[in-house]
């Protein structure tokens, strides 16, 4: 049995999430099934994170157990024949150790959302950029998530079908910038709550379109409570970029 380290890249609007759902199609179904094919295997894919149904991946990390004999960049391509036409890429694979695990190993998972500021709508882009055609002010977006740095009780930024045990969270970065029309927020952390970067992102859009003052970000996180967010961004925005181990 060898453990395969994947590194996955994939468009998230035909799926209800990465991983396996009841009542849709899922990444981890169509790795799993690909492997499948490859292999006759039944096996189970584990990734370092989850995504929502939209949510998409610059590099998502995820592990498979496998007994074939076969070496990682044969398997890499024989998973990307059987996964096309789909929106999913395996862009790296390489043997681990047994006891490396994509999601219990991770000591970090970074995001990206991306906003195109513009009123023309969007074409190339869509379904991959989330549109505001009023005009954001980054600077003031960025000061205000300032507040969110740092250990906190993310109550407020938290799903109500979120699982986590705890709501305390400790967030490494949140950082905004803008290029030309696009406006991009950057969000690191061990790990998130479910739809904390969606609901962080759409509160900054507020402050950043000036519905909300600066410092009422900072009094949404102080209130612990659900009903002060002010905006829960959509999920096609939303990108994983990057997941963290130990050397």
């Amino acid at each position: 049995m060898t453990r395969f380290a994947l590194t996955l890249e994939f468009d998230g609007t035909p799926f209800f999430g990465l991983q396996r759902q009841s009542d849709g199609p899922s990444v981890q179904q169509s790795v799993e099934e690909a492997a499948f094919r490859v292999t006759g295997e039944e096996v189970r894919l584990h990734s370092a994170g989850r995504t929502d149904a939209g949510v998409h991946a610059l590099a998502m990390r995820s592990h498979l157990d496998i007994e074939k004999d076969i070496a990682p960049f044969r398997l890499m391509e024989a998973l990307n024949a059987h996964l096309r036409p789909e929106p999913i890429a395996v862009i790296h694979c390489r043997a681990v150790p047994d006891d490396w695990h994509a999601r219990y190993s991770c000591t970090g998972r970074s995001y990206v959302y991306r906003i195109a500021n513009r009123r023309a709508p969007l074409t190339l882009k869509r379904n991959r950029l989330w549109q505001v055609p009023q005009e954001l002010d980054h600077h003031a977006m960025h000061r205000a998530a300032q507040a969110l740095v740092g250990r906190h009780d993310f109550t407020t930024f938290r799903s109500v079908h979120c699982q986590s045990d705890s709501p305390l969270k400790t967030l490494d970065r949140l950082d905004v910038e803008r290029e030309g029309e696009e406006v991009r927020i950057h969000a690191s952390a061990r790990s998130f709550l479910h739809h904390q970067v969606r609901s962080m992102v759409g509160c900054l859009a507020l402050v950043g379109m000036g519905r909300w003052p600066e410092a009422r970000l900072a009094a949404a996180l102080e209130a612990r409570n659900r009903q002060e967010l002010g905006l829960n961004a959509p999920p096609h925005g939303l990108y994983f970029v990057a997941a963290e181990y130990p050397e």
